[in-house]
């Protein structure tokens, strides 16, 4: 299922894949990007890890956000490698009800760049996770040493 968030003309395009077992989780970040009028957002969903390994190899997502816990019960420690094993190496967040449990603080060793609770996501949060992790300016001292 695709969706297409557009705002402003001039904005960034940004293409995200959200892989959750609930369409209703998607739905929900929808309304909340049509609030992120700094982005244009073409948002694509993924209802399994399967079938987001497939649509990670046809398309180029610019960032990846993965349920905790995805049918039949497996958490981001199977489900990341999967996207990383395929080459991608664009961010990928969890996004999980609770976010608390001791084996989070271990996210990094699974390949996830960052993770977020579902009632933490709105307007502020995506900017930042867009300008953290996807947009990311070089300060212009550093654009000379890249030439």
């Amino acid at each position: 299922m695709n969706a297409t968030v557009k705002t402003a003309p001039d904005s960034e395009r940004i293409k995200i894949l959200m892989v959750d077992d609930e369409i209703l989780e998607f739905k929900v970040l929808q309304q909340k990007m049509k609030a992120a009028p700094d982005y244009v957002i073409d948002a694509e969903f993924a209802q399994s890890i399967e079938e987001a390994v497939e649509r990670t190899k046809q398309v180029p997502f610019e960032l990846i956000l993965v349920d905790n816990r995805l049918l039949p019960n497996n958490d981001f420690r199977e489900t990341v490698p999967r996207l990383r094993e395929i080459g991608y190496t664009g961010p990928i967040g969890v996004v999980s009800s609770d976010i608390s449990d001791s084996y989070f603080q271990e996210f990094e060793d699974f390949g996830v760049d960052f993770r977020i609770g579902k009632d933490e996501i709105d307007y502020h949060a995506l900017r930042h996770i867009i300008s953290e992790y996807v947009s990311y300016k070089v300060p212009e001292a550093w654009r000379e040493d890249m030439k």
